[in-house]
């Protein structure tokens, strides 16, 4: 055999097992708060710190929970029937290892290293682990198990698209990442640029109300969804809040007379509150809507009063899904300028372009009078 045939060869040799990744690059990162971390190939095994990111990870990974090794239990206690649907599409979800609860101080970091993850996935500000987390950041790094923070919770505007980017590289789904930030880009510049032009804009006043089933009522403080309303020309009277969410006076609320009252809700069955989101009926939107404007904490607003009353569902504040609210919210606070946005729609490419596990039911709604 010639030498210049051997070489060839062993080219090929190379070649294949390279396109198998066997001579797969590291992959570095810089996470959402400033950490760069490196891992050797994508991660095939990951630790979710909070399990309704499966959402997020369903937006790029048609398979989202065979890659998953260990995440918290909240998904299960606030995902309602969108839950159901995902558990029906992937019964794999009921074999997840728990690592906690809900709440980082259930989180077992024990559990996490038995569980040999590649990459542990945790929200920079979030129910599980977050950025503050020093113990168990301490002790997962001591393990050799490299850690992301992402989020979508604190400053979504500013952190929903490098998140996303982050995801794709870490996950090997960098042209999935890249269709969807261009496709959220797209809609946040429209709105943005829309509100830019108007040299003399008015920013109604905007109470929402946080409702997650039987949990006493919240509203938004200065981030979280507070930053929704503000982004789209709102202006929302749980600024005073100390924190990102908090609970009003309603002696206050009534004297601030907001010209525009949103709810917030998930489906869980047997559940007061708002009755919204997967597998959810109009009419079972629309009377659980109508209890909540009829209580006599709230008739006195003129937003009730003038039948500025609105519905979404609740976990789009902890989503890349939130473009679909800002989209809502903007028509809803100005529909002179955006009332020809279509929320609905806007879901209905998410669910054809990219999420593994379609949004099916009522996740925006507007009282009927």
């Amino acid at each position: 055999m010639s030498r210049k045939i051997k070489t060839n060869l062993i080219a090929l040799f190379f070649g294949i097992f390279c396109v198998t990744q066997l001579c797969a690059q590291p992959i570095t990162v810089t996470d959402v708060v400033g950490r760069e971390v490196t891992i050797p190939s994508p991660a095939k095994r990951i630790i979710l710190g909070e399990g309704r990111q499966l959402i997020t990870l369903s937006l790029l990974v048609q398979d989202p929970v065979s890659i998953i090794a260990g995440w918290t239990g909240d998904f299960a206690k606030s995902g309602g029937l969108l839950y159901d649907e995902y558990r029906k599409r992937f019964p794999a979800m009921d074999k997840i290892p728990l690592i906690g609860t809900s709440g980082k101080e259930t989180v077992s970091t024990e559990q996490i290293i038995t569980l040999k993850p590649d990459l542990a996935i945790f929200g920079a500000g979030s129910h599980g682990p977050d950025a503050k987390s020093t113990d168990i950041i301490r002790q997962l790094e001591a393990a050799g198990i490299p850690i992301i923070f992402i989020d979508f919770r604190l400053h979504p505007f500013k952190n929903t698209v490098p998140s996303i980017e982050v995801l794709g590289k870490v996950l090997g789904q960098e042209q999935k990442a890249a269709e969807f930030t261009a496709f959220y880009k797209r809609r946040m510049n429209h709105i943005q640029g829309t509100l830019a032009r108007q040299s003399d804009l008015k920013r109604p006043k905007v109470y929402m109300e946080m409702i997650r089933g039987n949990v006493p009522p919240g509203s938004p403080g200065k981030g979280n969804l507070g930053e929704f309303i503000e982004f789209v020309g709102g202006n929302n009277i749980g600024t005073i809040l100390p924190g990102e969410v908090g609970t009003l006076n309603m002696e206050y609320v009534i004297s601030e007379q907001p010209d525009v009252y949103i709810a917030t809700g998930i489906a869980i069955p047997g559940e007061a509150g708002l009755v919204i989101g997967q597998n959810v009926y109009t009419y079972q939107t629309q009377q659980s809507l109508a209890q909540l404007a009829a209580r006599p904490v709230v008739s006195p607003l003129s937003a009730i009063k003038q039948g500025k009353v609105y519905g979404m569902w609740h976990l789009f504040y902890d989503s890349p899904l939130n473009i679909a609210a800002v989209e809502a919210l903007a028509k809803w606070t100005h529909p002179e300028l955006f009332g020809k946005l279509q929320p609905h729609g806007v879901l209905k490419e998410i669910n054809e372009r990219f999420l593994a596990v379609p949004l099916k039911g009522v996740y925006f709604a507007e009282l009927k009078q």
